[in-house]
């Protein structure tokens, strides 16, 4: 990638850009939320777009000059709508946390009732945490994933939405390795008179590939980041019925936001592009492919995954059971040393502080974006366990990233 216009202005934020392609051609992006977009994509979200400001919407913008701007949003919105099956999409929100924010600020009174998943459970901050503006804002009560299975046991969950009456349940979660039954959570809903907001920010593109089921048409509200499985521009999506959308636009802008970033809309607008294309659909059957295939080796190795494996994209360890002296962090970290870069994660009946807790999550995303198939997965498995198994080692980290070397050698990402 070329930044010399970059480099003749500020050399040292050229030495920053340059290292962090060359980190992410040398090491394993499994952040379950992270992937490697295009470089159409990345030239869209660098484009002259970023001069634009265009608030409002399609038609009817507070500011003149906005004719290409309306194409690129009015393209962002048509595609998804193909994708995902939508009435009405708005774009707009710079992030899935803020797409979240507008379902709220749409529906929502202070102090109104949220039931969502606990965040040791595989929940996201946005759904009620009390560090987030919306354990702040609103009443918040969590469910649980069933302490035996791993999984969401949804009479428990209709059970509690009708003891605690909300006044919207949330679903779609960031460590939650099984796929999501929708209808059912929107039978609780619909038993308590309460909206249902389903969050598929991780499952964006498995659920546009049609690989996991859909809540769209099913949930009032449907959001989602665009830069995940999707692989788009980064940023936020909120997808909902005709009948909302008087709601929803005005909650994003001007309740929650000032004028859209474009130039992120045209990412978003071209990686739509990409995902609607056949080999879209291989890539997230690969990716679900590959999920499985790393968490059966990590298995097989002795780790305990959280609900006995995945539907998904990702694994959730917990590594008490196999290494209950060794946390997340320390995992995280050797693991860093030797290239492959995943996070340290909460799981369920955590004992550990959040900053250091028990498990590591680990997604597929972006080493099927590279080219990783199974086989390739199951390598790294082997891996992440002789480096976890021996995280102090340094002969056992220097022989694993050799490894990972040859493996992103073999799989390369940008030139």
């Amino acid at each position: 990638m070329n930044y010399e216009h970059v480099r003749e202005t500020d050399p040292a934020i050229a030495d920053a850009l340059e290292g962090e392609v060359q980190r992410q051609n040398d090491t394993l992006a499994m952040i379950a939320s992270e992937n490697h977009v295009s470089e159409a994509v990345l030239e869209a979200q660098s484009s002259v777009l970023t001069n634009k400001y265009a608030e409002g919407y399609p038609g009817e913008r507070y500011y003149a000059g906005c004719e290409y701007a309306d194409e690129v949003e009015e393209l962002a919105i048509e595609r998804a709508k193909e994708l995902w099956g939508a009435e009405h999409v708005n774009v707009q929100p710079h992030s899935g946390t803020q797409a979240n924010q507008g379902v709220y600020y749409a529906v929502l009174e202070a102090g109104d009732k949220i039931l969502s998943l606990d965040l040791n459970h595989g929940g996201h901050l946005s759904h009620g945490h009390p560090a987030n503006f919306t354990g702040q804002f609103y009443e918040v009560e969590q469910y649980e994933v069933d302490a035996d299975s791993g999984y969401i046991d949804y009479d428990e969950l209709r059970a509690h939405a009708e003891e605690f009456e909300p006044d919207i349940i949330v679903s779609g979660y960031s460590a939650y390795p099984r796929e999501v039954d929708f209808e059912a959570i929107q039978e609780a809903a619909d038993a308590v008179d309460a909206y249902h907001l389903a969050d598929i920010a991780h499952i964006t593109g498995l659920v546009a590939a049609g690989v996991h089921q859909s809540p769209v048409g099913v949930a009032d509200f449907v959001t989602g980041s665009t830069h995940k499985t999707i692989r788009a521009g980064r940023g936020g999506i909120i997808m909902c019925d005709e009948e909302y959308a008087d709601d929803i636009d005005p909650a994003v802008f001007p309740g929650g936001q000032g004028g859209p970033l474009m130039h992120n809309v045209a990412g978003k607008a071209v990686g739509f592009k990409e995902a609607l294309e056949p080999e879209f659909e291989e890539y997230a059957e690969q990716t679900i492919e590959n999920a499985k295939a790393l968490g059966d080796r990590l298995q097989e190795h002795g780790f305990e995954l959280v609900s006995g494996g995945t539907d998904n994209h990702l694994v959730l360890v917990d590594l008490r059971p196999s290494h209950p002296d060794t946390t997340g962090k320390d995992a995280e970290e050797a693991l860093e040393e030797v290239g492959i870069v995943l996070n340290a994660n909460t799981v369920p009946g955590e004992s550990r502080s959040a900053f250091n807790p028990s498990g590591i999550r680990a997604g597929t995303p972006g080493l099927t974006t590279r080219g990783f198939d199974a086989e390739a997965c199951r390598e790294v498995a082997d891996i992440i366990y002789e480096v976890v198994d021996n995280y102090d080692d340094e002969d056992v980290k220097a022989d694993a990233a050799e490894r990972v070397d040859e493996l992103t050698d073999e799989y390369t990402l940008y030139e």
